[in-house]
């Protein structure tokens, strides 16, 4: 539009009931545009709410140990472990002494590495065995990053909405008995032939 005085600037954003909005204060003369500020603030909110939706937030999850766990708890704990590594986040596994427990640092050290192991294909160790006190420390991150599992649990979900819909009324826990009800009267009309 080229240099316009203040006023017909004004003249003309009120004609086509839009706002006159300051661009570039600093430059000589000063830069304005003529546009809906309303509309202009919404659809940046809307893009700056969907960078935060894809955004992943570095999350550190806590798993806490004894040297001499249960094989069972011990199983329940890799299976937290294995939950969180998949959604991809960082796990701070710390194995906890107590008493003469302390003189055996080895037995936590076995069984950090051996909790590396069992989830070796998941996750990776960032930061070795260490003790710090009562307490031995080991950080595991994950081979997928954290908007990689965002994105790949959006995608289950919307499968099983798909899923859903495509089956109304019948619930998966439906589905699941009546497959397993599949399955046991199979072998009953096999053995009614015979």
């Amino acid at each position: 539009m080229g240099i316009v005085p203040l006023a017909k600037a004004l003249e003309l954003a009120q004609e086509y009931d839009l706002d006159l909005v300051e661009v570039a204060a600093n430059a000589r003369p000063p830069v304005c545009k003529l546009m809906d500020y309303g509309k202009f603030k919404y659809e940046s909110a809307m893009k700056a709410r969907e960078a935060r939706k894809n955004q992943a937030h570095t999350v550190i999850k806590e798993m806490k140990l004894r040297p001499k766990i249960d094989p069972h708890d011990y199983d329940t704990k890799k299976g937290h472990v294995v939950r969180f590594l998949k959604q991809g986040d960082k796990v701070k596994i710390t194995i906890m002494f107590r008493g003469r427990e302390q003189s055996r640092p080895e037995l936590g050290y076995r069984l950090l590495q051996r909790l590396a192991e069992d989830v070796q294909d998941l996750g990776f160790v960032e930061s070795n065995p260490k003790q710090d006190g009562r307490n031995m420390i080991m950080v595991l991150g994950p081979h997928k990053k954290k908007t990689e599992a965002m994105a790949e649990a959006r995608q289950a979900q919307e499968a099983r909405k798909a899923e859903a819909k495509a089956n109304p009324g019948k619930s998966q826990n439906a589905a699941d008995s009546e497959i397993a009800e599949d399955a046991v009267e199979a072998p009953a009309e096999a053995s009614a032939e015979a």
